[in-house]
């Protein structure tokens, strides 16, 4: 990644006796360190990373879902976020364009035709009169301002390209992680339904045998319990769910969720989705991934060169001026007496109350903010792949316990149903095993999608596969 260079101007012998009697400006000193020294490595990493898969453009192609490719696709096409981060970018370049012109001489044409008399007539004023001039203007910059304020234009392009591509990277991974979440809610919902079954079905069990006489009616009302509980989980869980479908819609662009699709069913199921193994890289290597991390830097390198025009603001301006008339009473006369000109003027400030010196020192204010801020996003950017990664191995390390837990929980609901049908359980050991298998089962959906979404969370962090375009301006701009 590129480092901003001080601002230095160019100036012969001559010029800086001249910026030292004039404006008495000192040469500006150059930008302390930025660069945040980078770990050497991640406290997190895995020892499988050599198999690991890199980084590319279209991450989430490595989840294996062709739905979740069609949500992206529709995303990038119309999300509103993302089309205000493109309409930015046609404003910047359209910025870039101005403060390359201002560079180039100024040309003027003017035509003027009149017609003079005086009321109740006097032959000599009475007449036509024709004229046609040309006039051209331009400011040498002899200390460099319009060069620095065209590449602020300029790097304020790259900034606002480089913030496209973050927004870009930011939709893609919110819809992938919103789209993981919905798929959780439904498979859970669909548990949630399945567990409200077989507790009715047991109800039927307690049921027939207190109607024999072998049951109590605690063990009745036990039961009666759990199927309420049930019924009242299923209802939070769809609401969840269409919570998330809103949430989802937005990003897509939508100003209603689409039809839902039945719970637990799909090509969106989480256990039909693959668990990627993602490789981290050198930590100093997520300087050159990040987007966000480019376009601080440009927007650093902005506020130098804007830093570097302010203080040539302070120097005199010189200005060259050319003009050529044609005028005369018929159309025809128009060249029997051209008449041209030439100018130069030199004009420097003397008094302004301070405006020009207080807009130095906000510039230089502005570039030390942008500094602490182009560094506190290398900070962060470590921070979020550093979390992401503690995140992968504390959750897989869940998942690979709650494996065991789940097919126990399960052999214990089969066991206890059949002891109590056979009269050799209590219905309390019943209801215990039933709690703890639907919780286990919820509890495996939930850390699934959290491992997925993991995922998702270090691949936006890493970058998402981004790679800087040095060629954002536009073909055809001024000093392009």
């Amino acid at each position: 990644m590129q480092t901003p260079k001080p601002c230095r101007s160019r100036l012969s012998p001559l010029s800086w006796v001249c910026a030292f009697f004039l404006a008495g400006c000192a040469a500006p000193a150059a930008l302390p360190p930025h660069a945040v020294q980078p770990p050497s490595s991640w406290t997190s990493e895995r020892s499988d990373t050599d198999a690991a898969a890199a980084v590319d453009v279209h991450w989430w192609r490595h989840l294996g879902s062709s739905e979740l490719d069609a949500l992206i696709a529709q995303a990038q096409a119309h999300n509103q976020d993302l089309a205000m981060s493109l309409a930015r970018v046609d404003g910047a370049r359209a910025q870039a364009r101005i403060a390359g012109a201002q560079r180039s001489p100024e040309l003027t044409g003017q035509v003027d035709a009149s017609r003079q008399a005086r009321v109740g007539g006097h032959a000599s004023v009475d007449g036509n009169a024709h004229a046609v001039g040309f006039a051209a203007r331009y400011e040498l910059d002899l200390w460099g301002r319009q060069a620095a304020l065209h590449r602020e234009a300029r790097e304020g392009l790259r900034a606002s390209v480089f913030e496209r591509d973050a927004v870009q990277l930011s939709v893609t991974a919110e819809v992938a992680s919103s789209w993981l979440q919905l798929q959780g809610l439904r498979e859970r919902a669909a548990i949630a339904g399945s567990s409200l079954a077989n507790a009715q079905r047991v109800l039927q069990l307690v049921e027939s045998r207190g109607r024999a006489g072998a049951a109590a009616p605690l063990e009745l009302a036990q039961q009666r319990g759990l199927v309420a509980a049930r019924v009242r989980e299923l209802p939070r869980l769809r609401q969840q769910a269409r919570h998330a479908e809103t949430a989802l819609a937005l990003l897509l662009g939508l100003p209603a969720p689409a039809p839902a699709e039945r719970e637990g069913e799909g090509e969106g199921r989480l256990d039909m989705l693959r668990i990627p193994s993602i490789s981290a890289g050198l930590p100093s290597q997520l300087l050159v991934r990040r987007p966000d991390l480019a376009q601080a830097e440009a927007r650093l390198a902005a506020a130098d060169a804007n830093v570097q025009a302010a203080r040539a603001a302070l120097l005199p301006r010189v200005t060259l001026s050319a003009s050529l008339g044609l005028q005369g009473q018929a159309a025809g006369g128009l060249f029997d007496n051209p008449i041209y000109s030439l100018a130069a003027g030199l004009a420097a400030p003397i008094f302004d109350g301070g405006r020009l010196a207080g807009e130095r020192a906000l510039a230089e204010a502005r570039r030390e903010e942008l500094l602490a801020a182009y560094r506190a996003a290398i900070i962060g950017a470590f921070a979020d792949a550093e979390t992401a990664l503690q995140a992968i191995a504390g959750i897989d390390a869940q998942a690979s316990a709650q494996a065991d837990e789940l097919l126990q929980a399960r052999r214990a609901a089969q066991l206890s149903e059949l002891r109590y049908r056979a009269g050799a359980e209590t219905l309390l050991v019943l209801l215990d095993a039933q709690r703890a298998l639907y919780a286990a089962q919820d509890l495996d959906i939930q850390l699934r999608q959290a491992r997925l979404q993991a995922r998702v969370a270090l691949y936006r962090a890493l970058g998402g596969g981004w790679q800087g375009d040095s060629g954002v301006l536009a073909r055809g701009e001024p000093g392009s």
